[in-house]
Order: structure tokens, then sequence, then C-alpha cells
């Protein structure tokens, strides 16, 4: 079972963004994949800019809620990006990938677009890379 984790510190934003579409990838592509989410230090809810952004795809996260990720979450996960925003140090064989994405919080609907629409790339490119086809 592969295992892929998306983190930032507040879990409100990018890592939300990065989870969906990760979500997506994997239903798309029939793969019984875990995926892992949270923060360090996570917010009480989603930015709002982060919701209105991904509704303009048809993709709701308005219910979800940041949540904290432990270590040994982490450490169970094949792969863990970060948002450009973690001091994550797992001592383990986990293939840490720091995407160093801006913040939405705060930005205006055409900078998260471009953020959410970065991340989208990001997400299929990793997909691509670990999906070998083999079901």
């Amino acid at each position: 079972m592969t295992t892929l984790g998306f983190v930032c510190v507040q879990n409100a934003g990018r890592s939300q963004m990065a989870t969906a579409f990760a979500e997506r990838e994997r239903d798309e592509r029939g793969l019984d994949w875990d995926i892992v989410t949270g923060g360090t230090l996570p917010a009480e809810h989603v930015h709002e800019e982060v919701v209105d952004s991904m509704q303009e795809l048809g993709i709701d996260i308005s219910d979800r809620t940041p949540r904290e990720v432990s270590d040994e979450e982490l450490e169970s996960c094949d792969v863990v990006a970060t948002m450009g925003c973690s001091t994550l140090s797992l001592n383990t064989d986990v293939d840490v990938r720091d995407w160093d994405l801006t913040d939405p919080d705060g930005k205006s609907p055409e900078a998260v677009a471009e953020i959410r629409d970065e991340i989208a790339s990001r997400v299929t490119a990793l997909f691509d890379e670990l999906d070998d086809g083999s079901r």
C-alpha cells in the first residue's frame, strides 16, 4: 500500500488543496492508496479563499478541518510533500519533498488560483511518477 502525506504548518491551505487533488487522482486512477494530511500548528478552519478557489473546479473542501499530524503518521508514508513551510525532519526512509509554495492565506483570487494550479500539477506529476500502472 502506498501512503502519501501532505503537510504544512496550518493545514488550512496548500496541504488541503494537495490532499483534495491527491484524492481525486487516486480515485480517477482506481488506486488503493492512503492519503494523510495535517499541520504542525493547525488553524481553526480552512482558509475561505482556498475553499472558494477549489469550488471553482467543482471540488468542495468546505467541510474539512485542519488537524495536527503526528510523526508516527508521517513516518508511515512513502512520500511526504511539505508546502514550503516545514521544518519536518523524519528519522526514517520517508521520501520528504519540499514543494516551496506561496501561502495562499489573504491572497487575491487570481493568486490563489495560480497556487492551486501549481499544486494540482505537482500532485499529478507525483502520481505519474509513483503509479506504475499495475493494479
